[in-house]
């Protein structure tokens, strides 16, 4: 029944909420409220597909983002960027740094604008984390911040201000 039932929704609208909580802005915050209001899909459908959207680029960045901004960093325009991008990111990382795992996990559990599973990603390399160690902490913050947007979203609440949705 539940195979049935999701594979029943409209499968661009799923692609759309797969893609828009994969985004590095957007992420879950942007995903649930758009599957839940725009697409009318029951709230368990809107949170799995925006969680399994929010991690798919998580192993990507986590394996590959080394070796890519090192190679990016031999192209002048990028290397300034990129070092901007690492700086900023490192002080958005102070809890992470100081609390390592249980740090990364609360950084991408709040659910606001730069705290998510990307810039958790990221961060997770800058800082050296190990990689399942990171995976873990990443998906249990993806978890946590799904579950607070989409209490905030069936109330009518939106994340990124005071009106309501």
């Amino acid at each position: 029944m539940f195979l049935e039932e999701l594979l029943s929704l409209a499968f661009s609208n799923v692609l759309a909420v797969l893609a828009i909580a994969a985004a590095p802005i957007s992420e879950l915050r942007g995903a649930i409220p758009v599957a839940i209001t725009v697409f009318h899909f029951p709230w368990y459908y809107a949170f799995l597909l925006a969680v399994i959207g929010n991690l798919l680029p998580v192993p990507f960045i986590l394996l590959f983002l080394d070796a890519f901004s090192k190679l990016l960093g031999k192209i002048g325009i990028f290397e300034r960027m990129l070092q901007w991008f690492f700086k900023h990111t490192r002080r958005r990382g102070k809890i992470i740094e100081r609390y390592e795992r249980i740090g990364l996990t609360l950084f991408v559990a709040i659910p606001l604008p730069i705290t998510g599973a990307w810039t958790g990603s990221v961060v997770a390399v800058l800082f050296g984390l190990r990689f399942k160690h990171a995976l873990l902490s990443i998906f249990i913050g993806i978890l946590i911040a799904g579950t607070i947007v989409t209490c905030a979203t069936l109330l009518g609440w939106s994340i990124f201000g005071l009106w309501k949705a």
